[in-house]
């Protein structure tokens, strides 16, 4: 009972707080667009015009060098420009999957490719950039919470590449229009580089405050 007590308490305070709740509704909201991608790609590699267990293989591969990037550049990486960058990335080239010619189902595989990296190096971002922004008495939770949004989209991917096999609408596009328009809400978000982490709400609330006192003060 304690532990359910302490998951509720936390989660009130999440939801109590005006900046709290906003920043985590932002984040589940670009977690949904990422899990959506992350969990959906592998399954719609069966319609895409290559070896079926290569690129499962290639895909399976290419969650090395996104967790090598992220371990060895983190620490010079902008987290809000990055998470944009990178689902602005994957969404484009998820596009472009769904090309139609000679030439573009040449590169599908590539295409694809560079689509999940970017999809797996956001994923890994965002998750530290959440644990940036909460602080310790929530952080546990807010976590979680996003790591459930990943999860919820990718409960979408399934039915999305069974609709491109049987109706022939392009799961890729969808893929890339919801990470890519998802990932957009990261520009609403402060950036936590190289920012002190805080140990309870009240303390996040006093810097958030002062962060918006600073650019009023600016713009006036």
């Amino acid at each position: 009972m304690s532990n359910n007590g302490n998951a509720y308490s936390t989660i009130k305070m999440l939801v109590q707080k005006r900046w709290a709740f906003r920043r985590l509704l932002l984040v589940m909201v670009i977690g949904f667009g990422i899990g959506m991608v992350y969990y959906g790609m592998p399954l719609g590699l069966g319609n895409l015009s290559f070896n079926l267990y290569l690129s499962v293989t290639l895909n399976a591969l290419s969650e090395i060098p996104s967790s090598m990037f992220i371990i060895l550049l983190i620490g010079k990486l902008n987290r809000k420009l990055s998470v944009l960058a990178f689902t602005t990335l994957s969404g484009i080239f998820s596009i472009m999957c769904a090309l139609k010619g000679e030439v573009w189902i040449r590169l599908q595989i590539g295409l694809e490719l560079i689509s999940f990296f970017s999809a797996c190096t956001a994923f890994g971002i965002l998750l530290i950039f959440t644990i940036e922004l909460f602080p310790t008495c929530v952080r546990n939770s807010a976590t979680s919470l996003v790591r459930q949004a990943i999860v919820f989209g990718g409960v979408f991917s399934p039915m999305l590449v069974a609709a491109e096999r049987r109706d022939g609408i392009s799961s890729y596009v969808v893929f890339g229009l919801v990470i890519g328009c998802c990932g957009l809400f990261a520009a609403c978000l402060p950036e936590t580089r190289d920012r002190a982490l805080f140990d309870t709400m009240d303390e996040e609330e006093h810097k958030e405050k002062a962060g918006c006192n600073g650019v009023g003060d600016v713009l006036a």
